[in-house]
């Protein structure tokens, strides 16, 4: 039994990924601030199911405060972090920059300051495809120069990757840094696009079309990205001397025009379509080489796009209430 640390572990990957560390008989420790960037009750919901199992904790708090975090670490043994909380989202970083810096960078070197006072020598933390910015060159490898970023939201994540590095090299600390490719299913947060193109079909409103539908993403399932978070986990556990920058991603971009096509036939509704220019900030397509989270951690996603949101669908109509 391994004692793991989640930041943002009320959230989407957080608590589902809080959810199969249980289940396989760990320990769960868990920060998150249910801010109010979208309804805390949906975060609440979140963790339902976990608060009543004996292994499970979890904080109220911000990871700017040390105070909360010390606390945590003098309370906890932890055996490993899961850094997840960040301020999220590409458009509204642009709106808001100083509050990405602070929750992204600041609360990131917060967190390492306490696993160096703690003696605490595993992380694995979220990072973003969006450290790829407009790379021409795909699909894309986590040997790229990723120094053009298009957004405060992706910039903080390269630092992020940076700064991590450093406490690697002068304090022993095993980190693997993922680069997650846009996550979606079960608990998908209602700002995204999947939740928030379901919610306005079932609604029969029109839907927001950036661009002329050819934009693509490589679409991950929660189960996917949750499998790769633990595979990573555990092979800092095991091993020594580890940095590593990984992609975990489903290798299968699909086309803005076609997610909304799925979307729409799996409801059974005709989108309606409201075509609006491109935004700043937003990349033209996300693909990822997934070779070397294969050939190291084993890495292997399993679901398909029409399976994932059929399984999201379903979801969504069981919790439709908390999305009103």
């Amino acid at each position: 039994m391994k004692t793991y640390f989640i930041t943002g572990g009320a959230g989407f990957i957080g608590s589902s990924l809080a959810e199969k560390l249980l289940d396989d008989g760990n320990k769960v420790v868990a920060i998150d601030n249910f801010c109010d960037f979208y309804n805390p009750k949906i975060k609440e919901n979140n963790i339902k199911n976990l608060i009543t199992n004996a292994d499970f904790k979890i904080y109220k708090g911000d990871i700017r405060d040390k105070e909360i975090l010390k606390k945590i670490f003098d309370e906890n043994q932890i055996d490993i972090v899961m850094h997840l909380a960040a301020m999220a989202g590409v458009r509204p970083s642009i709106q808001n920059p100083i509050l990405y810096q602070e929750v992204n960078c600041l609360g990131t070197q917060n967190i390492l300051e306490e696993m160096k006072s703690h003696n605490c020598k595993n992380l694995v933390m979220a990072s973003s495809s969006s450290v790829y910015g407009n790379c021409k060159e795909v699909p894309f490898r986590e040997d790229m120069i990723v120094d053009f970023a298009i957004s405060p939201y992706a910039a903080t994540k390269k630092a992020n990757e940076v700064m991590t590095h450093v406490y690697h090299k002068l304090y022993d600390m095993n980190v693997i840094m993922l680069r997650f490719f846009t996550v979606y299913g079960p608990k998908q947060r209602p700002d995204l696009a999947i939740n928030k193109f379901t919610r306005l079909m079932l609604e029969n409103k029109e839907i927001p079309m950036f661009g002329d539908g050819t934009t693509s993403r490589d679409y991950t399932y929660i189960e996917d990205i949750v499998d790769g978070i633990d595979r990573a986990c555990k092979y800092a556990l095991e091993n020594k001397d580890v940095y590593e920058i990984l992609n975990i991603g489903n290798s299968s971009p699909i086309s803005l025009k076609e997610m909304i096509n799925v979307i729409a036939k799996t409801l059974g509704v005709e989108p309606k379509i409201k075509q609006l220019p491109m935004q700043p900030g937003d990349v033209e397509r996300t693909y990822a080489d997934i070779s070397k989270a294969k050939k190291l951690i084993g890495y292997e996603p399993k679901t398909s796009f029409e399976e994932g949101i059929n399984k999201f669908v379903k979801w969504y109509n069981e919790n439709i209430e908390l999305y009103k």
